[in-house]
């Protein structure tokens, strides 16, 4: 039976199992005295500073939880708010301090630092101690073989120990020995060996060589397939209609994987407070090549009402209500009901003046996206299962009015029919018809730019209601550890909409769009975390006939804007690319044209590429209700082809913001630095018969005034 080199009275089995591992390295620290809650109550120095100095192999966090002392909180470490009486003081225990030296060795012998020392700086007060552990890490014991058997009799068994966590050449840590034993096993189980075990065979340490030789059994045993699909629980539901949701079927394979993508199936119908899926321990028995699988489940409530109040910088006020049925025509079948409105407080009829106040007046200039308030009425039925368990279809009926600040307010009634399928790797494919007939309303000055349609004739043809059909395709992968505030992963998603004739669109609204969006996370330790991500887009649009005109018209709705607290911050909303500007007739005297009289308004565009790149990191008071963020923002946005095609111009905008903790996610303040003009832009007069002229043709309203910097307060992070 091997030992753990340095631990003689640490023993594990023969069989290499994580439980083991763990057990032994509780069985260590409480020998060093771990067993012992820390003397936070009882009186001793409080605690004001514990740093480690010289460690490379492992990071502070590591070792900061590996020990029993810890630091006091952000507000006691500041001298000005010690006073005060804020925050926890973690004080001193003189007994587990002695031990944290020997925790410390251990844990470095665990990942193979045989030879680490570790010293202590201490520096007292009447009051205080400021604690400082300085360590030599010295060469670790690397592992100088590695040798995997029983793989010969598995199909692909060389593709099983490729990739481990454990390789030769790195230092011989028992923790990433467990991982690799734990990796084969699982790889094993999800090719059909249910019970594929692992076995520690040969740990020889030659500490004069600082070399290890190491040496793992696998005993993959008899591969199996689904024998029956048993379900506990059910009372509402037809236990038939539970067993279609599982991800595997009688006579596959068995696969450790169907079982995880079964359980996921059964959540995501939402009918269930608690699922498991797993083999049915009291049928099974080791060896046998028929393995019976058992769904538990216990029933939820299949009738939810919500509410919900909120408040943003671009809707002001908004609110919602729903109510779900679930299984209303059994098998699983929902009904989702649900109404929203915002814009309340500023569009009719709900304008109770709050544009012209702080609480709204950003929203004040809006003609018209917030010239009344947006609603949305929906009505879903949704089947969980559909051809396959992986499947899902629903349709819809809705009602909408939506809008873009400054740039159109557009009134829909449709429907929709939607196919999605989630996969046990993370993707999750949309397709998607929709039809909807409805009307956009936009600047005249955005028509007019666009189409040379500057004349009410040509304007109101281009408002006129019609018929929208689009297909959607979309996939998307989400690998990170939070979907609210992640900071391990990457997402990755794709779209692709399209709008024709053959598909029920007006020959107005043909169009072709494109978007791609990738984003990625990563942990630096201490808390903070690297996040980018990068957005593009691209619209192809036939080339249509108005006004003795010839171009690529594109509906305001399905153009691309830019700038705002989701993309490129140093901008205000929208106004990060192509704009033009409108001045009512009689405002122009002389010839002069009063900067704070000329409106700004953003056209959009169909080419759009913007990155972004964030440090988040916790505060140093309070660090787990505030984070600080550095980020950079750039991208750009413009119009290729048509009367108003213009270049691209790559915009880059610095800044910082704070993000405070909330049951409905980080609500956050940036502030960015914009050295920016707005772009230039065609400069229109109203005519008296409501129409527009050109008057400037290269115009730029001055801004200077209103400072260079921008500031966004939103809820969730911008990415």
């Amino acid at each position: 039976m091997p030992r753990l080199r340095g631990l003689p009275w640490c023993q594990v089995s023969e069989k290499y199992s994580v439980r083991g591992t763990l057990l032994c390295g509780l069985v260590a620290f409480l020998w060093c005295g771990g067993y012992a809650t820390p003397l936070a109550a009882q009186e001793g120095l409080v605690v004001r500073q514990l740093r480690f100095e010289g460690n490379r192999a492992l990071d502070d966090l590591l070792l900061a939880a590996s020990i029993a002392t810890t630091t006091s909180s952000g507000f006691a470490t500041f001298p000005v708010l010690r006073a005060l009486g804020l925050g926890e003081k973690r004080r001193l225990d003189e007994q587990e301090f002695l031990s944290d030296v020997l925790r410390l060795r251990v844990y470095y012998r665990i990942h193979g630092y045989l030879e680490a020392q570790i010293d202590t700086l201490v520096r007292r007060t009447e009051q205080d101690v400021y604690i400082t552990f300085r360590i030599e890490e010295g060469e670790p014991v690397r592992v100088r073989t590695l040798e995997i058997t029983g793989l010969d009799d598995v199909p692909g068994g060389r593709s099983v120990a490729e990739d481990l966590p454990l390789r030769v050449g790195e230092p011989h840590s028992r923790i990433a020995l467990t991982a690799t034993a734990d990796t084969i096993a699982e790889r094993l189980r999800d090719r059909g060996y249910p019970t594929a075990t692992v076995y520690l065979d040969r740990n020889a340490v030659d500490s004069a060589q600082r070399a290890a030789d190491l040496s793992l059994r696998v005993a993959a045993g008899t591969p199996a397939i689904i024998g029956s699909i048993e379900v506990a629980g059910a009372t509402s539901l037809d236990t038939a209609f539970v067993r279609s949701l599982a991800a595997t079927d009688l006579g596959r394979p068995y696969r450790f994987r169907d079982l995880v993508a079964s359980q996921r199936n059964l959540y995501r119908t939402d009918l269930f407070r608690f699922a498991n899926v797993g083999i049915d321990t009291t049928k099974f028995r080791v060896g046998d090549p028929i393995v019976p699988l058992l769904i538990q489940v216990n029933e939820g409530r299949f009738y939810r009402a919500r509410a919900s109040a909120g408040f943003g910088t671009s809707d002001c006020f908004r609110g919602g209500v729903g109510w779900t049925a679930r299984n209303l025509f059994g098998n699983g079948r929902a009904l989702d009901l649900q109404a929203n409105v915002s814009k309340v407080g500023v569009g009719k009829p709900f304008d109770w003046g709050a544009g012209q106040s702080w609480i709204c007046n950003q929203l004040a200039d809006d003609s018209i996206g917030s010239r009344r308030a947006n609603y949305t009425f929906v009505a879903t039925f949704r089947k969980p299962t559909f051809l396959s368990s992986d499947n899902r279809l629903s349709a819809s009926v809705f009602s909408e009015r939506r809008s873009e600040f400054k740039t159109y307010l557009r009134e829909e009634l449709g429907g929709s029919v939607t196919l999605t399928r989630e996969t046990s790797r993370a993707m999750v494919y949309n397709l998607s018809y929709r039809l909807a007939y409805g009307g956009t309303e936009a600047n005249d000055a955005s028509f007019c730019a666009y189409f040379n349609a500057c004349t009410l004739e040509d304007i109101s043809r281009l408002r006129e209601k019609r018929l929208l059909g689009t297909v959607s395709a979309s996939a998307t992968r989400q690998r990170v550890n939070n979907l609210l505030d992640p900071t391990r992963g990457n997402l990755l998603s794709a779209e692709v909409t399209w709008s024709s004739r053959l598909l029920g669109s007006s020959s107005l609204t043909e169009f072709t769009r494109f978007i791609v969006e990738g984003s990625s996370y990563r942990a630096l330790g201490g808390g903070a975390v690297f996040a980018t991500r990068l957005r593009a887009g691209l619209v192809l649009s036939p080339r249509v006939s108005l006004a003795n005109e010839a171009g690529s018209f594109l509906p305001p709705e399905q153009r691309f804007y830019a700038g705002g607290s989701d993309d490129v911050r140093g901008f205000a909303r929208n106004e990060l690319g192509p704009v033009v500007y409108v001045i009512a007739g009689d405002a122009i005297v002389d010839g002069e044209v009063p900067d704070d009289r000329v409106r700004v308004v953003p056209t959009g565009g169909n080419t759009l590429v913007v990155a972004n790149a964030e440090l988040r990191f916790p505060s140093p008071v309070l660090g787990r209700q505030f984070r600080f963020a550095a980020f950079v923002d750039g991208g750009t946005l413009w119009q290729r082809g048509g009367a108003a095609s213009l270049s691209a111009a790559v915009r880059v905008t610095p800044g910082l913001g704070i993000r405070a903790t909330t049951p409905l996610g980080p609500a956050r303040l940036d502030v960015a630095y914009n050295p920016y003009e707005l772009e230039r832009g065609t400069l229109f007069r109203t005519r008296t018969d409501g129409g527009l002229e050109i008057y400037q043709a290269d115009y730029r309203r001055s801004d200077r005034g209103r400072g260079r910097l921008t500031w966004h307060f939103s809820v969730g992070y911008p990415f």
